[in-house]
């Protein structure tokens, strides 16, 4: 692989003609910022069903945008804590002590829990088992293939995927007729997705039915693979996870009282849980394409090239982080304990298409951490490590497998 130099934006790397690669904090920051210069493929995991009369309109795609952040923005998600923190209790507290277990199924499953049911309140029993059903499908069309099919090929994959989409969408159908015919539409996202605009009126029943799945799966899939990475490292760093134990010790007893206040006070925890997103980012590699001749450091790249942003490096850019291959939570937070902001922190994307969910998958994160750590002591089964680093689609710890050891007396134990 080639390298030029570096001007005033960073790095940039070509990989061959067409392609290059923002290897460097600062180039990435620009690439996902000049969104009109570099915008993001539209290319949905759950294209809208051939049923569906016809594609949504530029204006409803800006009324559903409007629609899910007002469900998603960090204010919403912080009034919702209550909801959020007991999923995050049941984790911890019905992880099986004194045995190695699978990690990311167990945290998958608990995450599921808890993000359909910050997406559809009461009526997320229902949707559960079709959102399960839509996450293997996720996984099915992400394996790796020998074949590169074009996207018009019904393959297994995409024939699998369809029939999980559909059986969602026949699920949450009657449930979406039922809240409008009722005129209860919830405070949840999905009610947020109901609520008539000023300016549009209400979003048509399809554009609602085609935006959720892929939202459904976001939820909790890269969470997922975010909580096996702060499991392993609660694991290794005792030090860090007792730190972390102690500032949960002032959580309620009941999780449902949890308010955005006992949030804000879990300052290591937040800043543990962004020193493992800074080192493993979930999303490690992002692609844009140019929609136009631009330039980027010291390249002038053509229009229709294919641009690589690399989170991974970007967060071990030592212009950006000091020491920036350690483990340390405390950059997160300056010499009073505060929030503190060091450097460069790309692990949900920035700019225009930065991720929706960012304020929930921390809300969520945070708490499945304190809480674990409030319960439980983790460590790894001995001999060498027993899982894989997958790259495929994201960062993940495969086959990871902890033990847990009870921090506390049962009998002292939340509920």
């Amino acid at each position: 692989m080639a390298r030029r130099g570096a001007d005033e934006c960073g790095d940039v790397w070509q990989l061959e003609p067409g392609v290059y690669v923002a290897a460097t904090a600062a180039p990435c920051e620009a690439v996902l910022r000049r969104a009109e210069d570099f915008p993001k493929a539209p290319s949905p995991l759950f294209p809208p069903l051939k049923g569906s009369n016809r594609a949504p309109t530029a204006e409803e795609r800006a009324h559903a945008h409007a629609a899910r952040m007002r469900g998603l923005r960090a204010q919403a998600v912080a009034a919702r804590v209550g909801e959020i923190a007991p999923g995050a209790a049941c984790f911890a507290e019905q992880w099986p002590t004194g045995q190695d277990v699978e990690v990311l199924p167990a945290a998958r499953h608990a995450l599921a829990e808890i993000g359909v049911r910050y997406l559809f309140s009461e009526d997320a029993p229902t949707l559960l088992p079709f959102a399960a059903q839509l996450f293997l499908a996720r996984e099915v069309l992400a394996r790796p293939s020998r074949w590169e099919w074009p996207r018009w090929v019904p393959t297994p994959a995409r024939r699998f995927r369809t029939r999980q989409q559909a059986a969602f969408t026949e699920a949450l159908r009657p449930i979406v007729r039922r809240r409008r015919s009722s005129g209860r539409l919830g405070d949840d996202v999905l009610g947020q997705m109901l609520q008539p605009s000023a300016r549009y009126g209400p979003l048509p029943e399809e554009t609602v039915l085609d935006t959720l799945p892929g939202i459904t799966v976001a939820t909790f899939e890269a969470p997922t693979r975010a909580a096996g990475w702060i499991l392993l490292h609660l694991a290794r760093h005792p030090r860090a996870a007792d730190r972390v134990a102690a500032e949960a010790a002032s959580l309620p007893a009941d999780p449902a009282a949890t308010t955005s206040a006992d949030l804000d006070d879990l300052r290591y925890t937040q800043a543990l849980v962004r020193e493992v997103l800074r080192l493993h980012p979930p999303s490690w590699l992002l692609t844009r394409r140019t929609a136009r001749r631009t330039e980027l450091a010291d390249y002038t790249i053509d229009a229709g090239s294919t641009v690589l942003v690399c989170p991974y490096t970007a967060h071990r850019d030592a212009r950006e982080h000091a020491e920036p291959d350690e483990f340390r939570p405390e950059r997160w937070l300056d010499d009073s304990g505060s929030p503190a902001d060091p450097g460069a922190f790309l692990s949900f994307g920035t700019g225009p298409h930065g991720c929706e969910g960012a304020a929930l998958a921390m809300t969520m994160l945070t708490l499945l951490t304190a809480h674990t750590a409030r319960c439980h002591r983790l460590s790894e089964p001995p001999g060498p490590p027993g899982f894989q680093v997958t790259t495929f689609e994201g960062l993940a710890t495969a086959g990871l497998r902890l033990r847990a050891t009870s921090r506390v007396p049962e009998r002292s134990r939340f509920r």
